[in-house]
């Protein structure tokens, strides 16, 4: 079988590599930590020591097939969001051993900057708001500059077993800031792993897809629901104060579509939505 890398073997990247196992491919999956490597070799991976900050230790990556690549901000190492994701994705590209290797790129719908509530397909407008994803995007435009056969995964919001948004808030009955009728859209790991293995199968080159289970919840739904699962007290939704200005996050208001990734990859989502997700992840 084919070999396969995943850069950035985290939350998400752990469950892609699970699923290549499966397929007996040999999986190749980065890390910073000689520790963390010999627990990726006792999950039968290959480790592989390196830094995308250290384009020096970038020259042991593999040859392989295909590129799942699945970054994100470790906030204790002190290093930017702007170096982690531009700068690091710019070493990693210099030093990619097999330029035509599939690349899966896992960005996010944050490059998206829609305040109306109004559906979001990949065709919509990039003008993001907030500062995060003015830098995602910029990943992304140095990703199609540098290699343009690259497939991109905007991913809505990540949940499932070991991460549950506010979750710890919501057990200890701390006020949610905001506007409680705000649409959130999701994706439980588990099925956001399962679309980048099809991606890898199916994508066409150079493609982009939203990951989302397309069924966007207001969040009050969304926290009622979570309380419930947690046993907690329900939620309490406070508004911002008067004279405080809204920050770009709370002006973001859209509803992601994802029915490209359904019929183009053929992707039957394990959790349709989040009251299935949120049932499994407690």
């Amino acid at each position: 079988m084919a070999d396969k890398l995943i850069v950035g073997c985290g939350y998400l990247g752990r469950r892609i590599a699970a699923l290549w196992c499966a397929q007996n491919h040999r999986v190749f999956a980065t890390t910073r930590s000689a520790t963390r490597a010999v627990e990726w070799r006792a999950r039968g991976l290959q480790p592989v020591l390196c830094d995308v900050l250290d384009p020096g230790s970038l020259r042991t990556l593999p040859r392989v097939e295909s590129i799942a690549y699945c970054i994100g901000l470790d906030r204790s190492a002190g290093d930017s969001m702007h170096r982690v994701y531009v700068d690091g994705l710019d070493n990693v590209l210099a030093a990619v051993p097999h330029p035509d290797a599939r690349f899966l790129y896992v960005s996010s719908t944050s490059v998206y900057g829609q305040t109306e509530g109004e559906d979001v397909d990949e065709s919509a407008t990039t003008a993001p708001q907030e500062e995060s994803g003015k830098i995602v995007l910029e990943a992304e435009q140095l990703l199609r500059s540098r290699l343009p056969s690259a497939v991109v995964l905007r991913f809505a919001g990540i949940y499932g077993s070991g991460r549950l948004m506010r979750g710890e808030a919501i057990k200890a009955g701390d006020p949610i800031i905001g506007d409680a009728d705000k649409w959130l859209n999701l994706i439980h790991v588990e099925d956001g792993a399962a679309v980048v293995v099809a991606a890898d199968k199916l994508a066409a080159p150079g493609s982009t897809y939203n990951v989302s289970d397309g069924e966007p919840v207001r969040r009050r739904v969304f926290y009622t629901k979570l309380a419930e699962v947690l046993g907690a007290p329900l939620p309490r939704f406070v508004p911002l104060a008067r004279g405080a200005g809204v920050t770009p996050h709370e002006r973001g208001q859209r509803r992601i579509v994802s029915r490209r990734m359904r019929e183009e990859l053929g992707v039957t989502l394990r959790y349709q939505n989040y009251e299935a997700g949120l049932d499994s992840s407690v």
